[in-house]
């Protein structure tokens, strides 16, 4: 008696185990992904400092800015 509920317990784990591993084979692949963008250029505002992305800044002739006020602080021109 003993050894058939040894047995009985090991054919239950099995099923088990195996049931399991079948699920694993059968389950979707993992979705891909879409890749990051590349980071950008960052550059610090002559005037004030703050850190912008170079897409994002005013070019003057000393160097970036954030907003057009810092540039004309900076290098005394309207335009």
């Amino acid at each position: 008696m003993k050894y058939l509920l040894v047995i009985a317990v090991v054919l239950v784990a099995f099923y088990v185990w195996r049931s399991g591993r079948q699920a694993e084979r059968q389950a979707p692949p993992p979705r891909a992904r879409k890749p990051l963008p590349k980071p950008g250029i960052m550059v610090a505002c002559k005037e004030c400092g703050t850190h912008l992305p170079e897409s994002e800044s005013i070019s003057g002739r000393l160097g970036p800015y954030c907003c057009p006020e810092h540039r004309e602080q900076r290098e005394g021109h309207g335009g």
